[in-house]
């Protein structure tokens, strides 16, 4: 092995060179029964990170054009943050999406039923809002809060 593949595969990462030599680990979702590409496969981190910043800019915007009145930098992120947390448990937990997650064709679904109930979406807002667990991811591009309350998100 000379040092340009050995740097290579520090740079692409564990799984890359796994997989180089010779580790078959699937594709994302396989696991979880879905689909690799198209409608009901898991959503790209891309798409979630994008969707995630349209929620969190929306919130900011209602914090403070509604609530703070342009004051305060700081009471302005702890509103959005609150108003996040009340449009994630809301939406999530009726119809399945955030404004965000519809814009880039993402919904949130159990793994067991196909809908999120409203506590299950309580569940994983809140741990969403903790940030760390969203922060930790599996195999298959969930994160922490995704397992915890057994949902996923798939692309519509």
């Amino acid at each position: 092995m000379d040092n340009r593949q050995a740097i290579g595969s520090w740079l692409s990462g564990p799984r890359a060179a796994m997989e180089e030599a010779g580790a078959d680990f699937g594709y994302r979702g396989e696991q979880l029964g879905l689909p690799e590409h198209g409608p009901n496969s898991i959503a790209r981190p891309g798409r979630r990170l994008g969707a995630l910043a349209v929620d969190w800019g929306l919130c900011v915007l209602i914090a403070y054009g509604l609530i703070t009145d342009g004051y305060r930098a700081p009471a302005t992120s702890n509103w959005a943050l609150g108003v996040f947390f009340v449009l994630s448990v809301l939406t999530v937990g009726t119809v399945g999406f955030t404004p965000g997650k519809r814009l880039f064709g993402i919904r949130v679904v159990a793994l067991r039923t196909g809908t999120v109930n409203p506590g299950r979406a309580l569940l994983r807002t809140v741990l969403l809002c903790l940030a760390i667990p969203a922060l930790i991811w599996d195999r298959d591009g969930r994160g922490l809060h995704d397992r915890l309350a057994k949902t996923v998100e798939v692309r519509i």
